[in-house]
């Protein structure tokens, strides 16, 4: 069962916001339920601190919090989970640490654990973390002195992508690959895949024959270059991949950890190779386009694949699984078929193409009965649904008599995209926010962000000078991985 929200919570997390979204009118957004709360426990003089570890750094936040005796104190208890939670998929963590009154900590411990709200992230972790037989821990400190220092690691990535490479980008609906020659693409594909199999030669003999096509235009390969959603270590491992979700937890550990090196291998013998999360790649892909740092990328495809580079172009060390953080509080929000239902409100839902298809109806697009949300084919794992109902709403913006209702699905999207954009800047130093993927070709691309843009105007005046950019439509299709291509550096 999801997360529920007691009496307390829904009085002062749940708000309206200023800009409305068309076609989801209860959505109620995290960022201005935050602010709310903030401002009513404005004189609350105790104080709820959490660190998060990992190995190459520390996350440590404080939040306000109510009495114990308070009749409000379940809004304190819900929202610190929610902001865990969100701290974990920002930045992963092995051990969770908590140092403030003993009822808030006691029912956050409780919450993460086995059997607990979060769960989810309980059993995720150790396979984020790399670290599958060490269980996430959670510990309950006297003080948050003994917590330590907030710490990060940036990581600096090649973006020069010369010489002969190949690369690949696998997305939960595609695989897409790309030939470049002196950071020029020679050739592009993007050939579907069904991502629940539970086979991981289908994976394996998948990826490979899309990059042995792929590499038919290269007199050579020197270097490969891809990215993933979920944890890549260091090595090129798969620690935690959620394109691959039905391959047992055996098998995955004896066949798909190493794949990405053996498709390497493969096909070009020992040449350079460095895979890295999706939403890496995404920021990286956008300092290439704007030129500049402090960049948000945001890829709108089969899920929400973000990423951020700090002003010298460089990765946070954060593994940025925004896809997993609540962006909408409403108790009726859709639930999240990864977290098996245990999850409402999830920002892939929103951000990525799910928060188009989950609107196609609404949005007066004529879908089959089985691309109707909330029809059981439309609320599992599965994605090629999704992609077919998203051509569907895309070419209905191509009918005059069907634009102005379909328009405000990607109105809609628009709006998610300003209060996520919002929630987003209390963490990342924003100056430039690129959108790529499907679900931002075309019109309705241009729709999304103008109307993010008035969010922003509207709500966050302070965020307002974020500038917004759009790619050419091949480079929002495969722009991360033509980013991916330079990562290597040649030998």
């Amino acid at each position: 069962m999801p997360n529920s929200m007691d009496v307390a919570s829904m009085k002062l997390l749940l708000s309206r916001p200023k800009v409305p979204a068309p076609l989801d009118p209860n959505f109620s957004p995290l960022v201005l339920g935050k602010r709310k709360y903030l401002k009513a426990a404005k004189g609350c003089k105790d104080k709820l601190d959490w660190a998060l570890l990992r190995s190459d750094g520390c996350g440590r936040y404080t939040l306000p919090v109510f009495p114990e005796k308070s009749e409000d104190v379940g809004a304190s208890i819900y929202l610190a989970g929610v902001l865990i939670q969100e701290m974990l998929w920002q930045r992963s963590a092995y051990e969770l640490q908590l140092s403030g009154p003993a009822k808030v900590c006691e029912a956050l411990k409780a919450a993460y654990s086995i059997g607990g709200a979060y769960e989810f992230e309980v059993t995720s972790m150790p396979n984020v973390c790399g670290t599958p037989d060490r269980p996430f821990v959670v510990k309950i400190l006297s003080s948050s002195a003994e917590m330590p220092e907030a710490k990060d690691t940036p990581q600096v990535c090649g973006k020069d992508a010369s010489g002969c490479r190949l690369a690949f980008d696998l997305g939960k609906s595609d695989i897409k690959t790309v030939a470049v020659k002196d950071n020029e693409v020679l050739d592009s594909k993007e050939t579907e895949w069904d991502v629940t199999n539970p086979d991981p030669d289908y994976h394996y003999n998948a990826i490979l024959a899309a990059m042995k096509d792929t590499a038919k235009k290269l007199p050579k390969i020197e270097a490969i270059g891809g990215s993933a959603t979920g944890t890549v270590s260091g090595d090129n491992e798969a620690t935690w991949c959620d394109i691959f979700p039905n391959v047992p937890p055996d098998v995955y550990k004896a066949k798909v950890v190493d794949i990405f090196k053996r498709l390497a291998k493969e096909m070009a013998g020992d040449v350079p190779l460095k895979v890295i999360n999706d939403g890496e790649v995404t920021a990286l892909a956008a300092v290439k386009e704007v030129k500049a740092g402090n960049v948000m990328g945001i890829s709108m495809g089969s899920s929400e694949g973000a990423g951020y580079a700090n002003k010298d172009g460089n990765l946070m060390g954060w593994i940025s699984e925004l896809c997993y953080c609540k962006l909408d509080l409403n108790p009726k929000a859709p639930t999240d078929p990864w977290s098996k239902g245990a999850h409402r409100g999830l920002s892939h839902l929103y951000l990525g193409q799910r928060g188009a298809t989950k609107l196609a109806v609404k949005g007066g697009v004529d879908v089959p009965d089985n691309y109707k949300f909330p029809h059981p084919d439309m609320c599992n794992i599965k994605h090629e649904n999704h992609a077919q109902c998203l051509k569907l709403i895309q070419k209905a913006m191509t009918d005059p008599e069907k634009e102005p209702q379909c328009r405000k699905i990607y109105e809609t999207m628009g709006v998610y995209l300003g209060y996520a954009l919002g929630q987003y800047c209390e963490f990342y130093e924003i100056e430039h926010v690129m959108i790529l993927g499907r679900v931002s070709k075309g019109a309705g691309g241009d729709i999304v962000l103008g109307t993010a843009k008035k969010v922003l105007e509207e709500e966050f005046p302070s965020n307002a000078k974020i500038v917004f950019h759009t790619a050419t439509d091949e480079f929002k299709g495969v722009g991360q991985c033509i980013a991916a291509a330079a990562l290597p550096p040649l030998k």
